[in-house]
């Protein structure tokens, strides 16, 4: 097989949910945008019935909502699909691919973290990268961060002036 994407994977990927947007970026890259209430059913299918290898995830914070990335390789043909959603900033939830994708653990918690996205189903949102002490409502990813950040930094040098008095 070519490296590059194959028109019968497409094919068969447009068949099974007719609701996906292709966008073939390059040869070797393809970008499948589903909206997150089909994301599970998606990756899964890519998983175990393609065979495809999960490699990460990627969260942007962009203004009309937070954007995952979950990338997939078909190592057959050398070529990466990218499942792209957008889930709206006022109901950040998300069903996790943990339970059927245990790769995705780790990336799903630092999105949660950074991004404060709320995954359904995640066995352990915990922490990877914060402080226990940082607080679980600031997001060091999200667009409004230095916003928040700074009052943070305001609070922690009024503390310090009046230690030091």
């Amino acid at each position: 097989m070519k490296k590059e994407y194959s028109k019968k994977v497409l094919e068969e990927i447009i068949k099974k949910f007719p609701e996906v947007t292709v966008k073939i970026h390059g040869p070797r890259r393809t970008y499948l945008s589903v909206v997150r209430e089909k994301v599970y059913e998606f990756a899964k299918f890519l998983y175990e019935k393609k065979g495809f290898r999960f490699s990460i995830a990627t969260g942007i914070d962009t203004r009309e909502g937070m954007e995952i990335i979950y990338h997939f390789t078909h190592d057959e043909a050398g070529t990466y699909y990218n499942i792209k959603t957008l889930i709206p900033k006022d109901d950040l939830k998300i069903k996790s691919l943990v339970p059927f994708l245990p790769a995705a653990d780790w990336i799903e918690r630092e999105m949660h973290e950074l991004l404060g996205i709320d995954f359904i189903g995640h066995p352990n949102l915990i922490p990877l990268l914060t402080a226990e002490t940082w607080p679980a409502d600031l997001h060091p990813l999200c667009r409004d961060y230095q916003d928040e950040h700074k009052e943070l930094k305001i609070k922690k040098k009024l503390q310090e002036e009046h230690c030091e008095e």
